[in-house]
């Protein structure tokens, strides 16, 4: 979501070259290129009429946004001219935390982390490679092949709006790319791999990556599986890395991070419901479209607490029951705030329902990777 991604997929968010928003969605998108063209989009008709986003010649210095939230790559940042500043924004920093949990998870997991320099470095190597390259690559890909439907939801933002230009969009997934990879290179060999393992991870992850934002596949057009993959990316990928570089992946681990990937896939759908409008113009079958808001919102949270139960329920059952139980006095919280705030309207207090409840998941994923650790 484009997420290591080892990449995800919440999959998002110089010499200036302005865009006009004014063609077909039905086009599909043209592949990463070197030749400078002008962006053209136009919003799929709906049954009441024709959607249409025009951006502005050059972004604005200021629309009166934070430029915290920018830097960050969140909605209500400030339009900004720095071309340094919006190539972070692209990176989408505010996504990069799940990642580096998941390497500490991943880390904890494996029995085999000590507090040395050398370990606290291949540590913060990993989180480098999974966060900032990875995970850069993979929202910053994301938002060229979202740049139709962000016309429509956010056309302030950085390649809609023409703040950057499309050649220096593409240099920078490549150089992400390609500086991710190396890093998951270094890591093997600095981990004594005889296979690379933590490459491969990083190549799945990438490839993942690509086929959730882009044509043919675009998976992010399908409710269930975009989000699931989203989740895996960032719950399962650095977690294997993180396992990996300190230990051995072992396949009960495997099973066990897929499973709260499901979770993984409630968190995905809560970012869904913000981008409803623009979805439903362009035939994107997220699950609030899919299935509408009321229905969706009750996936969403059954998703997230259902897997959790679940693993607290294995952990009881492998003779865990103290991580059981700690694990049970986290997903309290979660369902507390899911009614609070989630359930009462998920596009008006999504971002609040996220910043209180998910400090209690990813809590809960740190105390299965010490339950499980070998």
């Amino acid at each position: 979501m484009a997420s290591i991604l080892l990449g995800a997929t919440s999959i998002a968010q110089s010499n200036r070259t302005p865009y006009r928003l004014c063609s077909t969605v039905g086009r599909r998108s043209p592949p990463l290129s070197l030749t400078r063209r002008k962006l053209t989009v136009r919003a799929a008709e709906t049954d009441a009429n024709e959607v249409k986003a025009t951006a502005p010649d050059k972004a604005p210095a200021s629309n009166g946004g934070s430029s915290f939230n920018q830097l960050l790559g969140i909605k209500g940042a400030a339009q900004e001219s720095d071309k340094w500043k919006i190539r972070v924004q692209l990176t989408k920093p505010v996504t990069w935390p799940p990642l580096v949990w998941g390497i500490v998870c991943g880390a904890a997991a494996s029995g085999n982390f000590h507090w040395t320099v050398e370990d606290v470095a291949k540590a913060i190597v990993c989180m480098l490679m999974s966060g900032p390259c990875l995970t850069g690559f993979t929202q910053t890909l994301n938002d060229w092949y979202d740049r139709e439907i962000d016309a429509i939801n956010e056309p302030y933002r950085p390649i809609p709006s023409g703040a950057i230009s499309e050649n220096e969009v593409i240099t920078q997934i490549w150089l992400l790319l390609l500086g991710g990879l190396s890093l998951a290179g270094l890591l093997d060999v600095w981990a004594g791999h005889k296979v690379p393992v933590i490459l491969y991870l990083a190549l799945g992850g990438s490839l993942l990556s690509y086929i959730y934002s882009a044509p043919p596949l675009k998976l992010k057009q399908n409710g269930w599986i975009g989000n699931f993959a989203l989740g895996a990316s960032y719950i399962s990928l650095p977690w294997w890395a993180g396992q990996s570089l300190f230990g051995t992946l072992t396949p009960d681990i495997i099973v066990l991070t897929l499973l709260y990937s499901i979770a993984g896939l409630g968190i995905a759908i809560v970012n869904d419901f913000k981008s409803i409008e623009g979805d439903r113009a362009l035939g994107l079958q997220s699950l609030p479209v899919a299935f509408g808001i009321d229905t969706a919102k009750w996936i969403c949270a059954g998703a997230i607490d259902i897997t959790q139960l679940s693993i607290a329920g294995y952990l009881l059952g492998a003779g865990k029951p103290l991580y059981a139980l700690a694990l049970l006095g986290l997903i309290i919280p979660q369902v507390v705030f899911q009614f609070q705030y989630f359930l009462k309207d998920p596009v008006k207090y999504d971002v609040k329902y996220q910043a209180s409840a998910q400090p209690f998941l990813i809590l809960g994923l740190l105390v299965t990777a010490l339950a499980t650790s070998h």
